[in-house]
C-alpha cells in the first residue's frame, strides 16, 4: 500500500465536490431506501476493490455504533471530525489506515453543525483544504436513516452528505419488495426536496443480472415518469455466501475471497464508478462553499435555537 499522501480530507456539499474536482477527487455518496441492503457493506467492499487498483480512498463514516462502518472494520477512532474542527488533533490524527483505505468518524460532527462558531467553522474550512490533497476517491457511507439528530434539541434536521448536490450518488437498493419500494421513495424524497436528479444503481443480493436488470427497469421507468429523473444501472452484486463470511471476519471480501462471485462484481462496479465524469458548474469555489452548503441544510429555526447551546460538545 502506498504512503498516506500529505492527508486526506473530509465532508460533503456541493462546495465540496468543486473543491475536490480541482484535485481530482472523486466524491460518491452512498445511499440507501432502508436498513439492511447492504450500504455500508458495499461502501467497504468498494473502497478495497478502488484500493486493488492503485487508488488512494479515504471512506467518510456518518453512522454512530453500534453497527456502524468502523463497527464492521473492528476499528475504534480516538479522534473524529468534530475532533478536529474543536481544535483536539490534526487530521491526520483522526483518519485510520485499514485493508488498504482510509477511514475517517463524521458522524457527531454532522450532528453537531449546527452548533459551530466562527472559528469551528474556519478550523472545518482548513481541514477541507488539507484532508482534500492527494486523495482520488472520497466514499461517503451516508446516515441511516439520512437524517442526523442534532444535540441538545428535540427535533431533527436534514443535514447530510448524502442530500448534497453535485456529487455521485450511489443508491444501494435490493432486490426485495420492500427494498424496491423504499429506495423509489428515498429518490423521490431527494429529487423533490434537494433537486437531485441523477443517480447512480446497484442492484444487491441478487440472484442474476437478469434479476438485477428487472429491478432497475422497474425504477427508472416509474422515475423518468413522474420525477424526471435519471436512473443509471451501475450493475449488480449477487448472492454469496463468501461474501457473508468475509463480513463476519471483519475483512472485504477482496481481501478474505478475491477470486469469488462477489469480488468480481465489486471490481467491476468500482471500474464503473472510477470513469463516471465529474460535473462541474459555475460556482463559487473553495472551503467557505463548503460550509455555507452544509449550514444552509439546518433549518433556519434550528439554528437559532443552537446559538442557545453551549460551545462545547459532549462526548
Amino acid at each position: 500500500m502506498r504512503p498516506m499522501r500529505s492527508s486526506m480530507r473530509v465532508d460533503q456539499a456541493e462546495g465540496l465536490r468543486r473543491l475536490l474536482v480541482r484535485n481530482h477527487t472523486q466524491v460518491v455518496t452512498l445511499v440507501a431506501g432502508k436498513p439492511g441492503v447492504g450500504r455500508t457493506s458495499t461502501t467497504i467492499n468498494l473502497a478495497a476493490a478502488m484500493a486493488c487498483s492503485d487508488k488512494e480512498v479515504l471512506v467518510l463514516d456518518e453512522n454512530n455504533a453500534p453497527n456502524n462502518l468502523l463497527d464492521h472494520l473492528g476499528l475504534h477512532a480516538r479522534y473524529d471530525l468534530l475532533d478536529i474542527v474543536l481544535g483536539k488533533c490534526k487530521p491526520r490524527d483522526a483518519v485510520l489506515s485499514t485493508k488498504g483505505f482510509f477511514v475517517i468518524s463524521t458522524a457527531r460532527a454532522m450532528c453537531s453543525l449546527a452548533q459551530l462558531q466562527l472559528t469551528d467553522q474556519q478550523r472545518l474550512e482548513n481541514a477541507l483544504a488539507e484532508m482534500s490533497r492527494g486523495v482520488d476517491v472520497m466514499l461517503i457511507d451516508a446516515a441511516m436513516p439520512i437524517l442526523s439528530r442534532l444535540e441538545g434539541l428535540g427535533g431533527q434536521a436534514k443535514v447530510s452528505s448524502g442530500l448534497a448536490n453535485g456529487i455521485s450518488l450511489l443508491v444501494v437498493v435490493d432486490a426485495t419488495t420492500s427494498g424496491i419500494t423504499e429506495s423509489y421513495a428515498l429518490i423521490k424524497r431527494m429529487a423533490l426536496d434537494n433537486a437531485c436528479l441523477h443517480f447512480e444503481i446497484v442492484v444487491n443480493k441478487v440472484s442474476d443480472e437478469q434479476a438485477a436488470m428487472t429491478v432497475f427497469s422497474n425504477m427508472a421507468k416509474v422515475a423518468r415518469r413522474n420525477l424526471a429523473a435519471r436512473l443509471e444501472y451501475l450493475g449488480c452484486i449477487p448472492h454469496d455466501d463468501r461474501l457473508i463470511r468475509a463480513t463476519q471476519l471483519g475483512k472485504s471480501v477482496l481481501e478474505a475471497f478475491p477470486t469469488s462471485a462477489a469480488a468480481k462484481s465489486y471490481m467491476e462496479l468500482s471500474k464503473k464508478l472510477m470513469h463516471l465524469p465529474i460535473q462541474q458548474r459555475e460556482a463559487e469555489d473553495g472551503p467557505h462553499t463548503i460550509i455555507k452548503n452544509l449550514m444552509g441544510q439546518v433549518p433556519q429555526s434550528v439554528r437559532q435555537h443552537s446559538k442557545k447551546v453551549t460551545h462545547d460538545v459532549n462526548y
